[in-house]
């Protein structure tokens, strides 16, 4: 019997990591520990912080956005920021502000789309909820905190019609996405019975032998509106028992819970696969897979101590999926403060902000699409990736992707030094081209836009390639390792 290949390292580190992020609260938690892991130090964005020539520190914005950096122990006289960029979020179903439903006996849940999903595949999956939750704290001057949330277990289904019902079913699957697409929690009756014999349901059990703080509406000090409790109307908005699980969850009283941000999640987690372990079955590839090689490349660059001229960045948004248009997407302040915040500082003032943004390289990073064996017609000829081909680099005349011959040019030469192979992409003229976070940022700074192949992109569950995970990574770490070298080889513009 032959023994299969054992699965690459990174990309089994990539998937604990993607079954850990089920969320972009969840992901920027999670890579905000790994920075920590390699010496970055946590600042507040919404103060002054003394940033040091040589310190590493990354700071986050609603918890759904993360910006990383380095600075070089001297500023170069030309001074650069080398940019990594991607997003955190990816498409889900989130439950509406009133999400309590009922039909025909069953507990169901009210959800939104979120994004462009393949929402087919979503249909007869084990899924749970998670995301971040407003509460009460027991002390009076604490007032109220943000506690991340991920039920491990399976709490919901859509389930699909039997086929003996529908028998044109496999033809054309077709549904519609408001009243035949709402997730069931439980039994209506089942609901009632363990209402009436629990104490969950009012708020007063936890689940987890931990005595449970006063609600805040009983603290003393405590400001109110109007002397109403925000958390006063959940149980109108939301199942009591879905409530009663989250209080559980959270340790902490049902009376606690002031406000959500929850989505759907697929409960079966990220793994590697294949006849030679040489696939990557998970939910979220997309762009969580750059999310993690970014941040990794950026450590790694790091704890190998390479010596850069350049500021060094990671910037990862949320809200990409939906067009970028938010405080903490693309389209925010996010990228130009960050560039304003180093442009303050005593050692960058001469240069000043535009002078570095000039001067700066921007790559925009995101999932590519791997050539489908049963589409194949939908490709262009010279113009499919293959998985565990190597990074794509990503090109539309239309500026849907930014990348040029000068941005191209410097991504092959990064990649030649990194020994990292690279593959192309262009949408065939009778198709419709995606896009990325990189058209709104490359009228900032010069910005090629790259990613990895996958394949079934926006699915509740997507393949990529094993071995590409390193490959991304080795792209990142040569990037931050020695971008400023490279780019002062090229001459396009004046250059002082």
């Amino acid at each position: 019997m032959k023994i299969p290949t054992p699965p690459p390292a990174d990309a089994v580190k990539f998937c604990n990591f993607v079954t850990a992020s089920p969320t972009p609260f969840h992901a920027v938690s999670n890579l905000s520990s790994r920075l920590v892991s390699s010496g970055f130090t946590r600042v507040s964005e919404r103060q002054p912080s003394q940033l040091v020539p040589g310190g590493s520190y990354f700071y986050t914005r609603n918890q759904s956005s993360l910006v990383a950096f380095t600075l070089p122990p001297k500023p170069a006289p030309h001074s650069a920021i080398s940019f990594a960029v991607g997003h955190l979020d990816s498409c889900c179903l989130k439950l509406r502000p009133v999400s309590k439903k009922t039909k025909s006996g069953y507990l169901q849940v009210g959800v939104e789309l979120y994004g462009g999903g393949i929402w087919a595949s979503w249909f007869d999956r084990d899924l749970s909820i998670a995301g971040r939750v407003i509460v009460s704290t027991p002390n009076a001057e604490a007032g109220f905190t943000s506690k991340l949330v991920k039920i491990d277990r399976p709490l919901l289904r859509i389930p699909t019609l039997a086929i003996h019902l529908d028998r044109t079913i496999n033809e054309a699957f077709k549904f519609n996405k408001e009243t035949e697409f709402a997730p069931i929690l439980g039994l209506v009756a089942d609901a009632l019975n363990e209402a009436g014999g629990s104490n969950k349901a009012k708020g007063t059990g936890t689940g987890t032998g931990t005595p449970v703080a006063p609600s805040r509406s009983s603290t003393p000090g405590r400001m109110a509106v109007d002397g109403q409790d925000d958390a006063a109307g959940m149980g109108e908005r939301h199942h009591p028992l879905l409530l009663a699980v989250l209080a559980d969850e959270l340790g902490c009283s049902v009376a606690d819970i002031q406000d959500f941000e929850l989505s759907l999640y697929d409960t079966q987690p990220s793994c590697v696969g294949g006849l030679s372990n040489e696939f990557i079955f998970s939910p979220r590839i997309d762009n969580l897979m750059t999310c993690f090689a970014s941040i990794e490349g950026l450590c790694g660059a790091v704890e190998a101590d390479a010596a850069e001229d350049n500021i060094r960045c990671v910037i990862l948004f949320d809200n990409e999926e939906v067009g970028s248009v938010s405080n903490h997407g693309a389209e925010s302040n996010l990228l130009p403060s960050f560039v304003e915040r180093i442009s303050a500082m005593s050692d960058y003032s001469s240069v000043g902000y535009h002078n570095l943004l000039a001067n700066s390289f921007l790559i925009s990073a995101d999932m590519g699409h791997a050539i489908n064996p049963n589409y194949a017609n939908k490709y262009e000829d010279n113009h499919a990736p293959k998985l565990n081909g190597g990074v794509v680099i990503k090109t539309n005349a239309n500026q849907r992707y930014t990348s040029t011959a000068q941005t191209t040019f410097l991504l092959r030469r990064i990649a030649k030094k990194a020994g990292v192979p690279l593959q192309e992409f262009e949408i065939r003229n009778d198709s419709s081209c995606g896009s990325t976070v990189g058209p709104h940022l490359s009228t900032h700074v010069r910005t090629v836009d790259i990613g990895l192949a996958q394949l079934s992109m926006h699915s509740i569950r997507e393949t990529a390639g094993s071995s590409d995970v390193k490959h991304y990574i080795d792209l990142f770490k040569s990037f931050f390792d020695s971008f400023g070298a490279i780019d002062r080889d090229l001459q396009i513009d004046e250059r002082p």
